[in-house]
């Protein structure tokens, strides 16, 4: 009997027995290329390829691993026996199924992951949370290797912390600003406190266009990036610092090109460097936020005083003179300016995102909005601003925050390199293995969650109407790469987001269309921009 899962396995089977093929998909791979660089410099944003009769099958310890050839760039998803290549969409939990194709269903193996070999690299598709704990816990330190992304380990030359590869100076750099963050703040009373004040100011701004149709992502931009801007470079800079905004422009800017189609033809081609293209845009952005840094650097080494830090860049420039005498130090300037750019980078667009995402749903769901609402006033009144104590006395609101932050989906996938040979389910992976923790599977797990493909906060609410963490919600990802700034994510999101819903009611602009709930993937998945109409909830404005 003819299907298209026969039809694919088939196809398998050829490629084993007529290796010429593979020069033909190596052609194939080649127009795809120069088809994605003309679509590319079209525009286009979006993009399906069917490969269904381009499956590369080898033999990894007995079990099948069928894959696609160079285009590693895909990210990859089952629809109706086909195979799909899709660029800027969010990837599928579907992705569970495919195990299918191999030749194993309804086996163990399948709940947890599967295999593909793309280009010339095994890639282990992590599924299940079993398999993640058994990979990223158990055996955390073979797989914190970070899987190299060409076009930013050419901005960054394998400094700092996010895209560093593992080893001494990526676990120096790493201890040394998780202690340096805790020190000064990270998770006590002042942050909150910090958090909330900022609030305030970002609501006085929003009312300054109250009743107009205004876009909040630079906003929202504005003031979670003061949060680690005060802890980072001691100070907090105004919503109209108009060299600030352009900071914020091109951050967000490179975020987005780190995962467009340009950055996988880079990966492809790096020679592409000698020539003029929008790969040079990147570089020019990273350049300018370094410069940004290293004139606040110059500007701390003036006044410092070793015994009282006042900040980040302080407590870094004190640790590079003690470390002075020690050859096999990583604590110097490009470190230090690379570490400082990486905690600037992960502490503004992540949360910033996440707040832009949840003000969507608040506008599509105004019940959830109200009743958050009411909830809020009856526990915190009008005027007293929310702190992380209240989260037991706001079940509801608690929940939605993390209703938002599993649709929101924000770092579907991250990924990582074994740093050893090493085994996950049984089977053996050498050195160097792609390994894809794919958090959607999980966010999405039909098995799991009361409704898994609607928004809604009693996800996380049990039969009492209290909040009930899920041990498949893991938007910060799980062992050592996890996010660093974790603690003070959590703390921007709640009293951010509680902030904004105790005092302003968000609605859409008449007649403004809903933009594309796909997002925009780069390095995290953003929204697309929109506008809002804000109101005071104050009856005596």
């Amino acid at each position: 009997m003819y299907t298209a899962q026969n039809n694919f396995l088939l196809n398998c089977i050829l490629y084993k027995r007529r290796p010429r093929l593979n020069q033909m998909v190596c052609v194939c791979n080649l127009l795809l290329l120069l088809l994605l660089v003309v679509e590319y410099k079209a525009g286009s944003s979006y993009y399906v390829l069917n490969l269904l009769q381009n499956g590369v099958c080898t033999e990894v310890s007995g079990l099948d691993v069928c894959g696609l050839g160079p285009a590693w760039w895909s990210a990859l998803s089952a629809s109706a026996g086909d195979l799909q290549v899709e660029l800027h969409h969010k990837p599928q939990p579907s992705w569970t199924q495919t195990t299918a194709f191999l030749g194993e269903p309804a086996t163990d193996y399948e709940r947890s992951g599967w295999l593909c070999q793309i280009g010339r690299n095994l890639v282990i598709v992590v599924n299940s949370l079993s398999a993640l704990k058994e990979a990223f816990i158990q055996n955390s330190a073979v797989y914190a290797g970070r899987s190299p992304i060409p076009i930013l380990d050419w901005v960054t030359k394998g400094y700092g912390i996010l895209m560093a590869p593992f080893g001494i100076s990526w676990k120096q750099q790493r201890r040394f600003a998780v202690h340096t963050l805790r020190n000064f703040g990270l998770g006590k009373k002042n942050v909150e406190e910090g958090v909330a004040e900022e609030a305030r100011y970002l609501i006085k701004e929003m009312l300054k266009q109250e009743g107009k149709s205004v876009c909040p992502m630079h906003l929202f931009m504005n003031s979670v990036s003061n949060i680690i801007c005060s802890i980072v470079f001691g100070e907090r800079y105004e919503y109209d610092d108009k060299r600030f905004a352009k900071l914020l422009e091109i951050i967000n800017e490179n975020i987005q090109l780190a995962g467009a189609p340009m950055a996988r033809i880079f990966g492809l081609a790096p020679f592409i460097k000698h020539f003029p293209g929008p790969h040079h845009k990147v570089r020019h952005n990273f350049d300018s936020l370094k410069q940004f840094i290293r004139e606040i650097v110059e500007e701390h080494r003036k006044i410092l005083d070793p015994e009282n830090p006042r900040d980040f860049i302080d407590a870094y420039l004190v640790e590079m003179t003690k470390q002075q005498s020690n050859e096999d130090s990583t604590f110097h300037e490009e470190n230090m300016l690379l570490s400082t750019a990486d905690l600037f980078l992960a502490g503004t667009d992540t949360t910033a995102a996440t707040l832009r995402w949840g003000l969507i749903y608040m506008m599509d769901h105004p019940d959830v909005q109200d009743r958050c609402h009411e909830e809020i006033i009856r526990v915190l009144g009008f005027d007293r601003s929310p702190s992380m104590e209240d989260r037991a006395q706001l079940p509801y609101t608690h929940a939605t925050i993390h209703e938002i932050q599993r649709c929101a989906d924000l770092v579907p996938i991250a990924i990582h390199e074994t740093t050893q040979p090493t085994q996950l389910r049984g089977y053996h992976f050498p050195k160097g293995t792609k390994v894809m923790p794919n958090l959607t599977a999980l966010l999405a797990d039909r098995k799991h969650w009361k409704h898994p493909d609607t928004f809604n906060p009693e996800n996380f609410l049990d039969e009492k109407g209290q909040f009930s963490k899920s041990d498949h919600f893991l938007p910060f990802s799980l062992g050592p790469r996890v996010c660093a700034g974790e603690t003070l994510a959590k703390a921007e999101l709640f009293i951010f987001f509680t902030s904004l819903i105790q005092r302003l009611k968000f609605s859409w602009p008449p007649g403004a269309p809903r933009p594309n709930m796909n997002g925009i993937v780069g390095l995290v998945r953003s929204p697309f921009p929109y506008n809002t109409v804000c109101h005071s909830r104050d009856t005596t404005h």
